[in-house]
């Protein structure tokens, strides 16, 4: 037996982007309940690392009303089973304008599982070289810059830097001894 069962789903709310949904659940206990769950496609982020910097846009993010740092990150809505890799070189190029000399896949970290069942798939991208930035709409007012590693940490504990991903991301590659 599972330990939680899905008795009824109802669709709260669906876009192109997400879908909200509802479900009835029952305990092991028999005890019964509801889950509001968040349905989202993983995505892939990225840590563009070169020469002791790391490369991060910055853009407006309307649910919090403000412009934040944050690492290349995104999916491709319109081929959901584009390959990862795939996906983090587009979007390396697209938000940032470089391109790697090497993508190295470092592993898969749920966003927030508590209420969704999204997660990304983080890479690393090192040899960087600059060509074009090519901004699709929902990305209007980005901007891009690279900081030495000690700048982005001391962004991160001051507060400037309130990205999950990049955050998470960065802990992650530093654990295991890519940074």
């Amino acid at each position: 037996m599972k330990e939680i069962e899905t008795i009824e789903t109802r669709i709260a709310y669906e876009n192109k982007w997400m879908k909200v949904r509802e479900d009835k659940i029952r305990r092991r206990s028999g005890s019964e309940g509801i889950f509001g769950v968040v349905d989202k496609p993983d995505f892939v982020a990225i840590l563009p690392i070169d020469e002791n910097c790391i490369h991060m846009v910055e853009q407006y993010r309307y649910p919090v009303e403000g412009r934040y740092w944050e690492i290349p990150q995104g999916s491709w809505e319109e081929t959901p089973d584009a390959d990862n890799a795939v996906v983090a070189i587009g979007e390396l190029r697209e938000e940032t304008g470089l391109t790697a000399g090497k993508m190295q896949y470092i592993g898969h970290i749920y966003q927030a599982y508590g209420y969704s069942n999204q997660g990304f798939h983080l890479f690393i991208a090192t040899a960087l070289e600059q060509a074009e930035q090519k901004l699709d709409q929902e990305e209007e007012g980005l901007v891009t810059q690279k900081f030495e590693l000690t700048e982005f940490e001391s962004m991160v504990t001051s507060g400037v830097v309130k990205d999950a991903t990049t955050i998470s991301a960065y802990g992650f590659a530093r654990l295991k001894g890519l940074v």
